[in-house]
């Protein structure tokens, strides 16, 4: 089984519970149809778990199959930036069927960013050395494909649909 290479710290992404007894870390590509699908059972497990997890997701772009999963990802961090990560990362799954450079510069408006610092950080791949950070640490982590989970620093291995996800952290959830 592999293990998390590269701890969880104040650089990543995290919701949930701020210290919740189970950690469900993620390596996600905003372009990846399987993590669309993960994406709304992760958030049922965050409804469910409630304090007691904290969700992580770092990018894990796969740029050869999936050419705006890099831009999409630039987006989520600009938005990061200003505290909206999570209000785009949402955002882009939920319409993940439009993902576009339009798409993503009208995402950013629409959450009160500005369309034009969008533009010119996707230009200048202004986030590009934190996705770039997170993609490294997947590979370390034996990451290989999205979606893929890690319940605790271990890797989940297993199906990621709610099922499976939700026995996986029960069992390693402390006792309360």
């Amino acid at each position: 089984m592999s293990e998390l290479k590269v701890p969880v710290s104040a650089a990543d992404h995290a919701r949930g519970g701020a210290d919740g007894r189970v950690v469900l870390v993620e390596y996600g590509d905003y372009e990846c149809p399987y993590c669309r699908v993960a994406h709304s059972e992760v958030l049922q497990l965050g409804r469910h778990f409630g304090d007691d997890l904290t969700i992580v997701f770092r990018h894990f772009p796969l740029t050869e199959i999936h050419p705006l999963a890099e831009p999409a990802a630039e987006t989520a961090e600009l938005a990061g930036a200003q505290g909206r990560f999570w209000d785009m990362h949402d955002a882009i799954y939920a319409h993940q069927e439009r993902l576009s450079l339009p798409f993503l510069l009208g995402a950013a408006k629409a959450l009160g960013l500005s369309e034009r610092d969008c533009a010119l950080a996707l230009e200048a791949k202004t986030y590009a050395p934190k996705i770039a950070q997170d993609f490294l640490s997947g590979v370390r982590s034996g990451v290989n494909g999205t979606p893929t989970f890690f319940i605790n620093g271990h890797r989940h291995d297993g199906p990621f649909d709610y099922r499976h996800l939700a026995a996986a952290i029960q069992s390693v959830r402390p006792r309360a």
